[in-house]
C-alpha cells in the first residue's frame, strides 16, 4: 500500500471520527458533563497527551517572539472555538451543528482577504454570499424541535461563531505551522488553550458526579478526548504531509453526511426541508469558494 493511499485512509478515518463526534458528545452533555466542563476535560487530556509526545520529539524550540501569536491562535483555535461549539451543540442538534461547520472555508476566505490581503474574485464573493444565506436560514428557520434541542436558534448561532473562530485560527497559524514541528507547536497551543478554558470549565467539571456515570458515558467522553482531539490531529497531520491541503479539506465536506447518517440511525436527530435547503446553499457556497483554489492546485 503506497503512502498516498495510507494518507487518504487516514483523512477518511479522521472525518469519520469527526462526523460521529457530533452525536457522541451530545449524548454526554449536558446530562452528565456540562459543556464547559467537558471542554476542560477535553483540552486538559489533549494537553497531557501532546506534551507526553513532545518528550520524544527533538525539534526547533518556539521563539519568544512567536508566543504571543500562539496564545492568540490558542484563544481562537482551542478556547473560544471549543467553548462555543460544545455550548452550541448542547442547545441544537447534531445535523444542524455539522452543517454549520461546513461554512468554515467560506469564513476563512473572508478573514484571509481582510488580514492576509488575499485577492477576492467574483465567483468567491458569490460563494460567500450564498453560503452565508444558507447559514442564516439554518440559524433562524431551522428551529424545529429536535431531540435534546433546548434552544436551536441560539445553538445554531453559537456553532456558527465557533466556525468563525476556527476560521480565524486557520488564518493566524498559517506561518507558524510552516515554521515549527507540528507536535512542538500543538503542545504549546493546547497549553495556552488550557489556561484559557480553566476559568470557564473548572466549576462545571467539579460538579460532575463521576460515581453515577454509566460506563458508556466514560467511554464516550474518552472517545472525544483521545480520538476526536488527539488521533484526528495526528491522522490529519500525516494526510497533510502526503496530500495537498485542498485534497484534505475536501474530506471536511463529508462530515455532515456522516453526522446525519449516524444521528438518524441512533434517533438523535431528524431531517426537514429547511435543513436540506440550507445545507444545499452552504455546500453550493463552499463549492464556489473552493473551486478556483482546487483548480490552481491540480
Amino acid at each position: 500500500m503506497n503512502q498516498r493511499t495510507l494518507a487518504i485512509i487516514a483523512a477518511s478515518i479522521a472525518t469519520l471520527i469527526y462526523g460521529v463526534t457530533f452525536t457522541v458528545a451530545k449524548e454526554v452533555m449536558p446530562m452528565y458533563i456540562k459543556p464547559f466542563g467537558f471542554i476542560l476535560l477535553r483540552v486538559g487530556g489533549a494537553t497531557a497527551v501532546f506534551w507526553l509526545l513532545g518528550l520524544f520529539v527533538k525539534a526547533k524550540s518556539i521563539e519568544k517572539s512567536d508566543f504571543k501569536r500562539i496564545a492568540l491562535a490558542a484563544f481562537f483555535g482551542v478556547a473560544f472555538n471549543m467553548l462555543t461549539f460544545f455550548k452550541g451543540l448542547s442547545y441544537t442538534t447534531p445535523i444542524n451543528a455539522s452543517v454549520m461547520m461546513v461554512s468554515t472555508p467560506i469564513l476563512v476566505l473572508i478573514f484571509a482577504s481582510i488580514i492576509l490581503k488575499e485577492k477576492l474574485i467574483k465567483r468567491k464573493i458569490l460563494g460567500v454570499i450564498i453560503g452565508l444565506i444558507g447559514a442564516v436560514i439554518l440559524i433562524v428557520y431551522g428551529s424545529t424541535k429536535g431531540a435534546g434541542a433546548k434552544n436551536m436558534m441560539l445553538g445554531n448561532f453559537l456553532v456558527f461563531v465557533n466556525a468563525a473562530s476556527y476560521a480565524m485560527y486557520l488564518v493566524i497559524v498559517k506561518k507558524l505551522i510552516e515554521k515549527y514541528n507540528p507536535i512542538v507547536f500543538v503542545k504549546w497551543l493546547y497549553l495556552f488553550g488550557l489556561l484559557f478554558v480553566i476559568p470557564f470549565g473548572i466549576s462545571e467539571l467539579s460538579e460532575v458526579q463521576w460515581q453515577i456515570m454509566p460506563t458508556s458515558i466514560y467511554l464516550k467522553a474518552g472517545f472525544v478526548v483521545l480520538f476526536t482531539t488527539c488521533i484526528t490531529y495526528l491522522f490529519n497531520l500525516f494526510a497533510l504531509s502526503k496530500l495537498k491541503p485542498t485534497t484534505v479539506s475536501v474530506f471536511m465536506y463529508l462530515q455532515p453526511v456522516i453526522a446525519s447518517i449516524y444521528a438518524l440511525i441512533v434517533g438523535s436527530d431528524n431531517l426537514n426541508i429547511v435543513k436540506i435547503c440550507a445545507t444545499l446553499l452552504i455546500f453550493l457556497g463552499v463549492f464556489l469558494v473552493t473551486k478556483q483554489v482546487a483548480t490552481n492546485n491540480k
